[in-house]
């Protein structure tokens, strides 16, 4: 079965951004390639089990097995020292990709605290968009009782565009809620 927001590219946001940016040749229209699930866990210095409960959280949340990131270089101030087991990420493509976008956008974001929309000016220069979540239970797959200790994380949407509007347009087509600057 294929997603809704993939569907939704596929039938409406391709004609959509076609006129909208001008663009002909259909390779050229601004595509979401892939989004990273990053999660930086610097207990895991100390306590192996922390770094354990954020494997388990980037499965519950993305359905998927999440790759453990290490340290690049030592640095003696955080008693860490290079090769340590320092975070772990998720690489979501595909179906996949399309449902946790689904699923941020409809049911996530509206539970997070005070949320008055997303900054529209974090991007990268090179067409990729990211967002930061501090606290994990946000996700209604993860059960409060279960994880106590609060954990934030880092998504990424990375697309094939350069351009940050063009990025920019291809995610409010999504639906993402950018915050317009207008106060309520």
């Amino acid at each position: 079965m294929t997603p809704r927001l993939q569907e939704k590219y596929n039938n409406e946001i391709v004609a959509d951004l076609e006129k909208r940016l001008g663009k002909t040749n259909v390779h050229s229209i601004p595509k979401l390639q892939k989004i990273v699930v990053n999660m930086g866990v610097g207990e895991a210095i100390k306590d192996k089990k922390n770094l354990e409960e954020a494997l388990d959280i980037l499965t519950n949340i993305t359905g998927q097995k999440p790759v453990v990131t290490k340290a690049r270089r030592s640095i003696a101030n955080f008693r860490l020292r290079e090769g340590m087991n320092i975070g772990c990420k998720v690489t979501l493509r595909g179906a996949r990709m399309y449902e946790f976008m689904d699923r941020l956008i409809s049911i996530v974001l509206p539970r997070v605290r005070d949320f008055r929309g997303l900054n529209p000016n974090s991007f990268d220069r090179r067409g990729n968009y990211n967002l930061g979540l501090q606290e994990q239970l946000v996700f209604p797959e993860l059960n409060p009782d279960k994880y106590t200790k609060s954990q934030g994380m880092n998504i990424t949407f990375v697309t094939n565009v350069d351009s940050d509007d063009d990025a920019r347009e291809l995610l409010r087509a999504f639906g993402m809620p950018f915050n317009t600057g207008k106060v309520s």
